[in-house]
C-alpha cells in the first residue's frame, strides 16, 4: 500500500503564493486527460468508461458504451493481445488492470442475455459495398449500418469471419461466439453473401450501383520459401493447415513435424499440431527476446510440451530428416548465419513465415496507389488514391491483428459516411495524456490482478476445447474496481471532503463537481487529495 500523509496546505514553499485569500494566484479546473489504456487500444475503445460501469454492476450500459467502437467484445476479450494493460498506470502500484479479461465478461454477458445492436433510427439512401468479412470488413459495416447506409459484404470464403475463423484455433476463439456476435450484425439489416470472389472492384461497384466501397481483404496468403528438397514433398502452409482444421476439424500430417517461423501463426499452428497427435517443433532463426508472437501463447505451447529450437534455420529438407543450420545474432539483432550444421528428425515442415494479401482484384484499380506490399491510405479517413474507395485491415497496414483491423474499419466507416455528405473525415484531437505522475492514488491498497482460470494440461494436448475460461461476475466487479480513472473524474468526493472553504460543488451523479471561486482561495488542497489528476492549479487570470 503507498502511503502518504493527509494534507491540508501545499509545500511551504508555495503557501504564501496560494494562500493570498480574495488575491488568488492560482485557481483549481478540472481537466479531461486520455487514459494509457485508451491511448493505447488500436480498436480506439473507451475503456476507462466502460470499466466504470462494470464496476457498478450496470453491465449492459457499459457493453452499449464497448460496442460504440468495438462490436466484437465476446471475441476480442478471448484473441485480443491487450497491450493496453502494459500501459496501465495501475502496473505502477501493483498490476495492471485486467482489461481484457472484463471485457470477455461483458462479450460473455451480452450473449447470455441477448443483448441486440439498435437498428439506425433513420435509412440514408446510400449503399455500400464491402469486400472480405474478416474483422476489418466486419467492423465497417457494423459502422457503416449505424450510420443508416445499406451496406452488402461480400466474402470469398464460405463463412464469414477471415483470420477469426481460419486463421485462429478454435480453443483460442471457439466458433458459437464468433457467429453470434456476427449474428448481430447482420439482425441490424447488413447483407452478406459468402462463397463469391470480387474479380472487378470497379464493375462490382458499377452494377450494383454502389456509392462507395470497403476494400477489407485479409492477408491469407502464405509466405513461401525456398528449401533445397530431395525426396520430400511434405512441406506445408501454416494457414493451409489451419484452414483444413477448421473446415474437417483434422489434416492428414506425418507426426514428427518442424513448424517454421516465429510468429503468432506459428505457435497457433504448433498448438493445433500437438492436438492432433503430432509432436511439432518450431524452428525459429533468432532467440526469444526476438520473437514476434505474442508472449502468453508462446508460454502456453511450452507448457504444452512444444520444442523451440532457436537460432536456427532450415537450410534443406530430405525425406525424414532436416538440414539446420546455427544461427548467431549481430550487434544489430539480425541473424547471421554461422556455417554449423545439424540433423533435425522430421517427416514433414509446416512454413509459417508470413502471410500475403491477395491483389488480383487490384491489379484493375489503373490509379490505385500501393506502398510496397499495402494500399496506400490516407490515415486520416482511410481513403485510397481513388475517390470513393476505402481500404482497411490487413492490405492497408503492416500491423496485422484483429484489434488495428477492427479499428481501422471503423476509421474507413467514419471516411465514408464524410465522403458520402461531401465531406472529409478527419480524427478529432486527442486530450493530453493521463500520466501516473500527476496522479495521487496513495489512499489505494494493494489489490493484485486476478488471474483467469485455464483448462487443466492433461486436456489441453488432446482437445480443442477452450484453454482460457472467463471470470465469474464477482472477480469481474472486483477487476473493474481496480482502475484507477486516470486522468478523469470517478466522484469519490475527496475534492468536496477536504476542500476549506466548501468551494467544491457537487453536480449529482455523473455530473461531477464544479468551483465556486467566490469562495476558492486557491490553496490546490483539492488538487492534491484528487487521486486521478482530474483537477489542475493554473494561474489567476489578471
Amino acid at each position: 500500500m503507498m502511503k502518504k500523509p493527509f494534507a491540508t496546505t501545499l509545500d511551504p514553499a508555495t503557501s504564501l503564493a496560494n494562500h493570498t485569500g480574495s488575491w488568488r494566484t492560482l485557481r483549481p479546473i478540472n481537466v479531461f486527460k486520455l487514459p494509457p489504456c485508451n491511448k493505447q487500444c488500436p480498436a480506439g475503445e473507451n475503456i476507462q468508461q466502460w470499466l466504470y460501469y462494470a464496476a457498478e454492476g450496470d453491465y449492459e450500459h457499459a457493453w452499449r458504451i464497448l460496442t460504440e467502437e468495438n462490436p466484437f467484445p465476446a471475441c476480442m476479450g478471448r484473441v485480443c493481445y491487450h497491450t493496453c494493460e502494459g500501459k496501465c498506470n495501475r502496473g505502477f502500484l501493483d498490476e495492471s488492470v485486467g482489461i481484457n479479461s472484463v471485457e470477455r465478461f461483458l462479450g460473455d454477458y451480452a450473449l447470455e442475455h441477448n443483448l441486440a445492436f439498435k437498428r439506425p433510427v433513420r435509412e440514408t439512401g446510400k449503399k455500400v459495398l464491402i469486400v472480405g468479412a474478416g474483422p476489418a470488413g466486419l467492423s465497417a459495416a457494423y459502422h457503416l449500418r449505424r450510420f443508416g447506409h445499406t451496406v452488402h459484404i461480400v466474402e470469398m470464403g464460405k463463412e464469414a469471419g477471415g483470420m477469426m475463423r481460419y486463421g485462429i484455433p478454435v480453443y483460442r476463439l471457439p466458433r458459437n461466439v464468433l457467429d453470434a456476435e456476427i449474428k448481430r450484425l447482420t439482425d441490424m439489416g447488413i447483407t452478406l453473401e459468402c462463397g463469391r470472389k470480387v474479380e472487378d472492384i470497379e464493375a462490382e461497384k458499377k452494377n450494383g450501383k454502389y456509392d462507395a466501397v470497403v476494400l477489407g481483404v485479409g492477408a491469407g496468403i502464405s509466405t513461401n520459401v525456398d528449401i533445397p528438397q530431395g525426396d520430400t514433398n511434405h512441406i506445408l502452409h501454416a494457414l493451409s493447415v489451419l484452414g483444413d482444421i477448421e473446415t474437417s476439424g483434422d489434416v492428414q500430417i506425418a507426426r514428427r513435424v518442424a513448424v517454421y517461423g516465429g510468429g503468432n501463426t506459428a505457435v497457433d499452428v504448433a498448438r493445433s499440431l500437438r492436438r492432433l497427435g503430432a509432436e511439432p517443433i518450431i524452428v525459429y532463426r533468432r532467440n526469444r527476446d526476438k520473437m514476434p508472437a505474442n508472449e502468453e501463447e508462446m508460454d502456453a505451447a511450452i507448457q504444452e510440451g512444444i520444442q523451440v529450437k532457436w537460432l536456427s534455420t532450415i537450410a534443406g529438407a530430405q525425406k525424414d530428416t532436416l538440414k539446420i543450420e546455427k544461427m548467431a545474432l549481430d550487434e544489430t539483432g539480425y541473424p547471421q548465419p554461422t556455417g554449423e550444421f545439424e540433423e533435425l528428425p522430421a517427416d514433414a515442415v509446416v512454413l509459417a513465415i508470413g502471410q500475403n494479401v491477395d491483389k488480383s482484384a487490384l491489379e484493375k484499380l489503373k490509379d490505385l496507389k500501393m506502398q510496397k506490399d499495402a494500399v496506400e491510405v490516407d490515415p486520416q479517413d482511410m481513403q485510397t488514391s481513388i475517390p470513393g474507395i476505402f481500404a482497411a485491415g490487413d492490405m492497408a497496414t503492416s500491423d496485422r491483428t484483429v484489434t488495428h483491423a477492427i479499428g481501422m474499419g471503423k476509421t474507413a466507416a467514419r471516411g465514408v459516411n464524410a465522403y458520402l455528405k461531401g465531406a472529409k473525415y478527419e480524427k478529432p484531437a486527442k486530450h493530453e495524456d493521463a500520466l501516473f505522475e500527476d496522479m495521487h492514488p496513495w489512499y489505494y491498497t494493494d489489490a493484485p490482478k486476478t488471474v483467469r482460470p485455464e483448462l487443466e494440461l492433461a486436456r489441453r494436448t488432446n482437445t480443442f476445447d477452450e484453454v482460457q475460461h472467463g471470470l465469474t461476475e464477482e472477480n469481474a466487479i472486483f477487476e473493474a474496481r481496480r482502475c484507477l480513472s486516470c486522468g478523469n473524474c470517478m466522484e469519490c468526493d475527496n475534492c468536496y471532503g477536504v476542500c476549506p472553504d466548501s468551494a467544491v460543488i457537487k453536480l449529482g451523479p455523473g455530473k461531477g463537481y464544479e468551483f465556486n471561486y467566490d469562495y476558492c482561495k486557491g490553496c490546490g488542497v483539492c488538487a492534491q487529495e484528487c487521486p486521478c489528476g482530474h483537477i489542475k492549479m493554473v494561474p489567476e487570470k489578471i
